[in-house]
């Protein structure tokens, strides 16, 4: 394994140090800024979202006025501040939480910059680096937003990087609509006051309605309760309860239905006694590129060229945003790994050269 290789992973693991949950990336941030002024990356900003910029491009004397490559990744973790984030490293292996998702592919921005660098590599254009916030859980994209925002259509292709995707090309992104259903009664005393209802008993019975509804399989479509909270005692007739719910669906009808099916039955579960109220807090919209597109192709190539076998898949990633609204973008991994989202979450350490090779041959024939 090259130094060069080696040094992209020592920094993945100085980036898994620093906490990094969703809406609070600053500090992460922050490093990532420091390194890009000092790898004399020009025009390094921070936006109003936290997003850190910094463009490269070589100083020969000619004028670039082609269309940039936009290469992103995002800063947030699913872990919260309290996390023990200690590595242990063994042979081939490096666990740490968040080290694959998505420290390494944070990394992997200045791996690829090195070895544009390292190789002399002339990509005929600009290209921003850019680290992001707001990919995982009720974050909702909102740093990829900014940053189609900012670019818009007027770029080569957004190239998004995951640490732990190594063989996976992502060129569908799944829809997706989260709800926060909150139920409200009057509580009581659970022996004195029995018969009243219970905010959670509520609750209960609408996720039984809710996993009775039929699910296509064809496109692929998922339901998920994944948080439920509420009551204040054992003997407590609970007052307010509240639960997250996640929709998800490769096919925008399928999402479409599934949605109304989902809001009719909320509809139905008031009554005098019990409020619900069902907010929105995250939606993801769908969009994709064909499987011949020459993204697609390039990135099958350059996979091939490493000796692994490309995976046509969908997902939700910061993609979604771009590719949602006709832009070209991919999303392409680093290593492999697992237990990503838990604290056991690992890394491979050989493939990163594999991964780090396919990258910078995709940037370099991408013009």
């Amino acid at each position: 394994m090259s130094e060069l290789i080696n040094h992209v992973i020592e920094l993945a693991v100085q980036i898994q140090q620093i906490p990094a949950p969703t809406f609070d990336e600053t500090k992460r941030a922050d490093f990532v800024r420091r390194l890009f002024v000092e790898d004399g990356l020009k025009d390094v900003s921070v936006d109003e979202a936290g997003n850190v910029y910094g463009r490269w491009t070589i100083d020969d004397g000619r004028l670039r006025d082609g269309k940039p490559l936009i290469v992103s990744a995002h800063l947030d973790t699913v872990f919260p501040l309290e996390t023990n984030l200690r590595v242990i490293r063994q042979p081939k292996i490096i666990y740490g939480p968040g080290i694959g998702d998505n420290s390494l592919g944070v990394a992997a921005l200045f791996g690829l910059l090195w070895m544009l660098r390292e190789r002399n590599i002339d990509v005929g254009s600009d290209i921003w680096f850019v680290a992001n916030v707001g990919e995982e859980g009720l974050g909702d994209l909102r740093g990829m937003k900014a940053v189609v925002e900012r670019f818009g259509a007027d770029v080569q292709a957004y190239l998004i990087l995951e640490g732990l995707a190594l063989g996976h090309i992502y060129y569908r992104a799944v829809g997706v609509k989260r709800y926060r259903i909150t139920a409200r009664t009057e509580g009581g005393h659970s022996w004195s006051d029995y018969g009243k209802p219970s905010a959670i008993h509520e609750l209960a019975k609408l996720v039984v309605q809710l996993t009775s509804l039929e699910v296509p399989s064809h496109p692929r479509t998922t339901m998920n309760v994944g948080k439920i909270s509420g009551g204040t005692s054992v003997n407590v007739i609970a007052a307010e309860a509240s639960l997250d719910l996640d929709l998800r669906s490769e096919g925008q009808e399928s999402l479409a239905k599934l949605v109304l099916d989902v809001e009719k039955l909320i509809r139905h579960a008031k009554s005098n006694a019990v409020r619900i109220e069902a907010e929105v807090i995250g939606q993801r919209p769908a969009g994709e590129i064909s499987r011949d597109h020459p993204l697609v192709k390039l990135a099958e190539e350059c996979l091939l060229a490493q000796g692994l076998e490309p995976v046509l898949t969908t997902g939700s990633t910061d993609a979604n945003i771009p590719l949602s609204k006709g832009y070209p973008a991919i999303v392409l991994g680093i290593s492999t790994g697992g237990s990503a989202h838990t604290v056991h979450e690992y890394i491979n350490t050989e493939p990163v050269e594999q991964g780090m090779e396919q990258l910078v041959k995709f940037v370099e024939k991408a013009w």
